[in-house]
């Protein structure tokens, strides 16, 4: 069974429905060209307001006209949404700050990206920081350059955030390989996901998944179970994997797969994972014989990766 929280989440185009058995992912297929052309990921954040909860979405975009992020605040009370962008063609002023009026309070936000360093991707890897203030308190604060925001902000450096990231969503473009990194439970370790998968020219293509490079998980018969889903086990937590391949075995040559990583804290779940009752046909992990409450109480996290496939 899915969290309330992923229904939530679902209104912002994550995976809306899943089966017992299976994935169907909204409208996974639709506006592919537009979705080809830029490179776009988005986290979301828990974080803590005085006397209630919110959710902060910060989306980083690259496209040919440059890079931009957004960022948006859904307060849950009355999910009442606020948004603004700092958009590609004014990204050359990379400093600075703005004011997002949320009901009666206002989160000041701001961004340092004068020397911020970039992969492939929209994120920045380093050299930024990009901050939300609220009552000169630090709400969220994202980037390694942390004591330059504080010192720039002029806030508390004892008033840490708060926030847990709680879901993330990207796109990956690759003819075989697709990779991306994750953090499955808060304050955890940071680990590498990979995707294999090679479709072209073989009858019985077969997907495999590692995290740090150990395979967890192996589906073969691929066009017999191109959607499904299943658990592995990371950092004593259970890890529900659901795919979607469709696209890549049926659909055209440019199609996207889509897969979701979601830790799953149900007692039939922990009692599985602690159990290491799995498909025989699955490579496992040996699994620890008990998941301490500590570690499992608020842990909820969702990965979203969308795989477009290069041919």
């Amino acid at each position: 069974m899915i969290d309330a929280w992923v229904h939530l989440l679902s209104l912002r185009d994550f995976p809306s429905c899943f089966g017992e058995n299976g994935v169907q992912v909204a409208d996974s297929s639709s506006s592919s060209a537009a979705k080809a052309a830029q490179n776009v990921v988005t986290c979301v954040y828990r974080c803590k307001l005085p006397g209630r909860s919110c959710l902060i979405t910060i989306t980083w975009t690259k496209t040919l006209m440059g890079q931009g992020l957004s960022v948006g605040i859904d307060d849950l009370a009355d999910q009442c949404l606020r948004k603004v962008d700092i958009k590609p063609w004014l990204f050359s002023k990379r400093k600075g700050s703005k004011n997002l009026d949320v009901d009666s309070c206002t989160i000041q936000i701001y961004w340092d990206l004068a020397n911020a360093k970039f992969g492939s991707g929209p994120e920045p890897l380093e050299g930024f920081y990009l901050a939300l203030v609220f009552n000169q308190e630090m709400v969220l604060l994202l980037g390694d350059l942390k004591k330059e925001a504080y010192k720039k902000i002029e806030v508390d450096p004892v008033l840490h955030s708060n926030a847990i990231c709680i879901a993330r969503r990207e796109h990956l473009f690759g003819k075989r390989f697709y990779g991306s990194k994750a953090q499955f439970c808060d304050k955890g370790q940071m680990h590498d996901v990979r995707i294999e998968c090679d479709t072209v020219g073989l009858n019985d293509p077969c997907l495999v998944i590692r995290i740090d490079s150990k395979m967890v998980m192996q589906v073969k018969r691929l066009k017999w179970k191109f959607r499904g889903n299943h658990t592995i086990v990371v950092d004593g937590l259970p890890v529900e994997v659901f795919w979607d391949v469709h696209n890549w075995l049926f659909g055209n040559a440019m199609g996207n797969a889509v897969f979701m990583f979601q830790t799953c804290l149900s007692a039939e779940k922990l009692w599985g994972a602690s159990h290491c009752t799995f498909d025989p046909s699955v490579l496992t992990w040996s699994c620890p014989q008990q998941i301490s409450d500590s570690n499992s109480q608020g842990l909820v996290f969702s990965l979203v990766l969308y795989a477009w496939k290069h041919e």
